[in-house]
């Protein structure tokens, strides 16, 4: 296992409490995530967002929007959900939901989840990979909501920026349909939101 150093070259190895100093590698190790950038861009289209700005904006939603979950969830647990699902992307890097490649992606994101969370003691590592694949297979209840969110951000941002992502990357009006209609599953009231933020989208000619 790699020793975590920041810019000047500092490791923790002086550390002679092996926990806290595998902790504190995997905390310098997220800083990256600041520097991920992903195609949408912030609310007012001023630049892209970063994977740590998308992660904080989604947990604000799930505080914000926890009511309208189809059934009662723990949201805690969909906050760590949320603040780890994309860490993996410090090794995989950000892969566009309508690309071509989205369906590869899966496989290095979990050999990224394999080497990021296993930089942490076992019981932690254990904890964070099992919410990672959780949210990936989106079968429990709180994994389908923090999808909702982690859906539901880019679609408020296109709709608020005259949709400058579905624009610059050829989306149509029915990729967007058919690749969020699972947010009902979730939230069937903030599906039926979505539903109609898109077909407005559609009416404005924010689509491509």
């Amino acid at each position: 296992m790699r020793s975590a150093t920041g810019e000047s070259g500092a490791t923790m190895d002086f550390l002679d409490n092996r926990r806290l100093k595998r902790q504190f590698e995997f905390i310098i190790e997220l800083d990256r995530v600041k520097s991920i950038f992903r195609k949408s861009r912030l609310f007012d289209g001023s630049r892209y967002e970063n994977d740590a700005e998308h992660s904080w904006t989604i947990c604000v939603m799930a505080l914000v929007l926890k009511e309208y979950s189809n059934i009662d969830i723990d949201v805690e647990k969909v906050l760590k959900m949320l603040l780890l699902h994309d860490v993996v992307e410090i090794d995989a890097g950000d892969t566009f939901l309508y690309s071509r490649e989205r369906a590869a992606a899966h496989d290095r994101e979990a050999e990224a989840a394999e080497r990021i969370f296993g930089l942490l003691p076992e019981d932690q590592r254990d904890e964070f990979k099992s919410l990672w694949y959780e949210f990936e297979e989106r079968a429990t209840s709180e994994s389908k909501f923090a999808s909702v969110l982690d859906r539901l951000e880019p679609l408020l941002q296109n709709f608020v920026n005259s949709g400058s992502t579905w624009k610059e990357n050829g989306v149509e009006h029915e990729m967007v349909v058919e690749r969020n209609n699972h947010i009902a599953e979730g939230s069937r009231r903030l599906w039926e939101v979505a539903k109609k933020l898109i077909d407005e989208a559609l009416e404005r000619g924010f689509f491509a």
